[in-house]
């Protein structure tokens, strides 16, 4: 009789303990649910239909899906998209190292610098957007004259008439706008590794760059792979800095694949069409995501054997 009042109390306590986890729990769940799982869901649905703003629906099946393939627009689109992830990404993870680097020591003044080159990430992509196309306006801007006294170019230079340069001034104001968070990330990452194996490097004979290159930077993947992953992620999903400082041009030559589904589902109307495109996207980033993740694990094992 006592052995049976005993489980019955350890059966009810583990109810309580899972009722109470489900009730903590719930909350993060009904937000998964009502934010990701139904939208991601709608998403594939309305991918599989002819689905107008207005007008009678469809079911097409994966001919929405087949049309993508064929699509020149937006294969440019992801080319242009691929072009510009890999120019940010580089630039980004170099300055961001070189940052991280030069403010690592406890030199005075380390802090202040820590906080200014931090300063921009704080403010709103959007607002930086603006402030780089104000700064970078023809006879107006101050950088086209700065430009023209430094003999880099004229003062009348229309920045955003070239695809070239309209490329690089946004990729100067991302670069402005996100290396201060890498830089943080990696700073992170830096002051990790402890100071008895770059002591003992040092004593062993090795200089600056064979303490980065043998040292530093493989005893910093973990974080490497946590910028790289954000870089890259936040670069093939680019929409607002291109469609506020170069609304597409010129000639349509710097739309990238998520303005290109903004232009189908939203100019065109066309939203299953649209979600088609979202969803190869979507399966191109987790793609690109996870080769990233296993070509890191690869090296760290490579490393330790």
């Amino acid at each position: 009789m006592t052995g049976a009042t005993g489980a019955t109390r350890v059966t009810g306590l583990r109810v309580r303990r899972w009722v109470a986890g489900a009730a903590m729990t719930a909350p993060a769940l009904a937000m998964i649910a009502v934010f990701f799982a139904i939208p991601l869901a709608m998403m594939l649905w309305m991918s599989l239909h002819d689905w107008p703003l207005l007008g009678e629906r469809s079911f097409t099946g994966l001919e929405n899906y087949r049309d993508a393939l064929d699509d020149t627009e937006f294969r440019e689109a992801v080319g242009f998209t691929i072009r510009y992830t890999l120019l940010t990404t580089v630039v980004l993870f170099v300055l961001g190292l070189a940052l991280a680097l030069l403010v690592r020591r406890p030199r005075r003044g380390a802090r202040f610098f820590q906080a200014v080159y931090f300063a921009p990430v704080v403010i709103g992509l959007a607002s930086g957007g603006y402030l780089w196309l104000f700064m970078f306006q023809s006879d107006l801007g101050p950088a086209g004259d700065l430009a023209d006294r430094l003999g880099l170019a004229d003062r009348t230079t229309n920045w955003f008439g070239d695809t070239t340069s309209a490329l690089l001034v946004v990729v100067a104001m991302v670069t402005w706008k996100v290396v201060g968070l890498q830089m943080l990330l990696l700073l992170s990452g830096l002051q990790s590794i402890p100071a008895d194996i770059e002591e003992a490097a040092i004593v062993d004979g090795a200089g600056r760059w064979q303490r980065l290159r043998y040292v530093t930077l493989p005893l910093l993947r973990p974080t490497l792979a946590l910028v790289l992953v954000f870089s890259v992620a936040g670069s093939l999903l680019a929409f607002d800095q291109f469609f506020i400082m170069t609304g597409g041009g010129p000639s349509n030559s710097t739309i990238t694949a998520v303005f290109q589904i903004y232009r189908t589902s939203f100019i065109a109307f066309d939203l299953g069409y649209g979600a088609a495109l979202s969803a190869l996207l979507m399966v191109a980033l987790v793609a690109v995501t996870a080769v990233q993740m296993l070509l890191l694990r690869s090296s760290d094992q490579w490393g330790e054997e």
